[in-house]
């Protein structure tokens, strides 16, 4: 991944993991998996890992303690009002900017 799409993925990432939430409860692996299948191969693990605990302490999320078969209990993220909240306005944000960019685009061409 090149320096510019890590600079903006930087600012997009958070609503990224939250729409990821939106569609069912995970832990840090499993967000970090799903990231991958859609094309995010270089995000680091303690990537996420940090991101959790930054919308954890938001009060985006709600965890829960799930006991897992190897070593101690897996934290289960699932997105709240609060955190619908907040990708709501993700996503408000992302058309307005996204339609203006490609405005931008286009009047190059």
């Amino acid at each position: 991944m090149g320096k510019q799409m890590t600079e903006m993925l930087k600012g997009t990432l958070e609503g990224i993991v939250l729409a990821i939430l939106a569609v069912q409860p995970a832990y840090g692996y499993d967000i970090t998996a799903r990231l991958r299948e859609q094309g995010f191969t270089d995000i680091a693990e303690g990537t996420i890992y940090a991101l959790l605990v930054r919308v954890e302490q938001r009060g985006l999320v709600d965890v829960e303690k799930v006991p897992s078969e190897k070593g101690p209990p897996r934290k289960v993220y699932s997105l709240n009002a609060q955190g619908r909240s907040e990708l709501e306005e993700f996503w408000r944000t992302w058309s307005f900017l996204a339609e203006r960019i490609e405005q931008l685009h286009e009047g190059e061409q």
